[in-house]
């Protein structure tokens, strides 16, 4: 379960991707499935959220992890490069940005 805490001390990763609305369903099939098989059994990991907007041609992953390096670890993975570029293939760009939870109301 996905809870934003300015206390909790984990590292958040926002994803941004952008794609045209025939191959949204194919980019968020890819991202389930990658978090459902893969991302989500790595050490470290605490939660994720993807979000996708009314027009389709947007797609936003919030995911949580314990640490950095946890994250940054993952992404090195051969599993993970290789999902990466079929994803990579979907979208016109994508973007992960870390950030620390500064404020909640």
């Amino acid at each position: 379960m996905t809870t934003i805490s300015c206390e909790s001390g984990c590292q958040t990763v926002l994803t941004t991707f952008e794609m045209t609305p025939g191959t949204c369903a194919d980019l968020l099939e890819a991202l389930t499935t990658a978090h459902a098989e893969f991302i989500r059994h790595q050490p470290g990991f605490l939660s994720a959220a993807i979000h996708v907007n009314d027009a389709q041609t947007r797609v936003a992953s919030y995911s949580q992890w314990q640490r950095r390096e946890d994250f940054q670890a993952m992404l090195r993975t051969a599993e993970m490069r290789q999902r990466n570029r079929a994803i990579a293939g979907l979208c016109s760009r994508f973007e992960p940005v870390m950030y620390e939870v500064a404020a909640v109301f």
